[in-house]
């Protein structure tokens, strides 16, 4: 189909898709916001974001303690991420499609991104270590599950498999945070958070954040696995995260959507901090 021809069945003037421009336009404009924030609020919606998706992570072991269903967990799991989505907290592989879009088209800088990222990913971890603490005092009859799904995690070799777990666990994250945006129906977008906590959770994906959650349960239980042993664990798990989310789903809708990133930039000053004006 002809470009002109595409116009005329549309009702933009861009070479793509009207429901693509809307996405990119919403996509863009959140994340610009998220790259604007102050430090403060930067640490204070990690910090929340890492607390209310152990809401999810709760629930996980209730149901797998009932039903030794990793799947039926899995399911329960989302709760975490319908809290997150509606108390508008933040999770840091939230933080790859939406910022990015922001970064490239010019409505922020280099710099914001690096502390958008940084205090999400150690306000998460602050936030997950204080909720599982709770839940490990709450729940001791847990302590042994805690340890079993922990060292499901940071006993595995790294290898092929490892990794692979580790990239479509950033991309189904990634992705997840895309179909939301692709929409503005909150029903819709609570079923794709419903769909992304069964995968992740119930299919036991490699996530840097979300695991972490479990791993700290375990070492709060007195488990016997050292902080180097986590921190070789997260590492590679969070690389991998960061190739899934970037490369397998950011990367390729710029690419999708190259018309408009080249007109945002165009339109925004040279310096991403100047005035963009009205």
């Amino acid at each position: 189909m002809s470009e002109e021809r595409r116009r005329e069945l549309g009702d933009n003037d861009f070479p793509i898709e009207q429901h693509l421009q809307e996405a990119f336009e919403s996509t863009m404009e959140e994340g610009a916001e998220r790259l604007q924030r102050t430090f403060r609020a930067v640490v204070i919606t990690g910090l929340f974001g890492g607390m209310e998706i152990g809401l999810g992570v709760m629930a996980y072991l209730g149901v797998l303690h009932e039903t030794d269903s990793h799947l039926l967990a899995g399911l329960a799991f989302s709760i975490g991420l319908i809290a997150v989505l509606l108390a508008h907290s933040e999770l840091f592989t939230e933080d790859f499609h939406m910022p990015l879009m922001g970064l490239v088209t010019r409505q922020a800088s280099i710099w914001q991104l690096g502390k958008l990222w940084a205090g999400t990913l150690v306000s998460n971890l602050v936030g997950a270590w204080i909720f599982m603490w709770l839940v490990t005092q709450a729940f001791p009859e847990w302590h042994a599950l805690l340890e079993e799904s922990a060292r499901h995690f940071v006993d595995a070799p790294f290898s092929l498999q490892t990794v692979c777990l580790a990239i479509l666990g950033g991309s189904t994250m990634t992705l997840m945070t895309r179909m939301q945006k692709g929409t503005t129906s909150e029903i819709v977008q609570v079923v794709a958070a419903v769909g992304g906590g069964f995968l992740l959770a119930g299919l036991q994906l490699f996530h840097s954040i979300l695991d972490s959650l479990l791993v700290f349960g375990a070492m709060l239980s007195g488990a016997d696995i050292p902080v180097q042993q986590w921190l070789g664990w997260f590492a590679y798990t969070l690389v991998f995260n960061m190739v899934g989310g970037i490369l397998l789903v950011t990367a390729l809708r710029i690419v999708r959507t190259k018309e408009l990133v080249m007109h945002w930039r165009r339109k925004s000053p040279e310096h991403p901090d100047a005035p963009h004006g009205g």
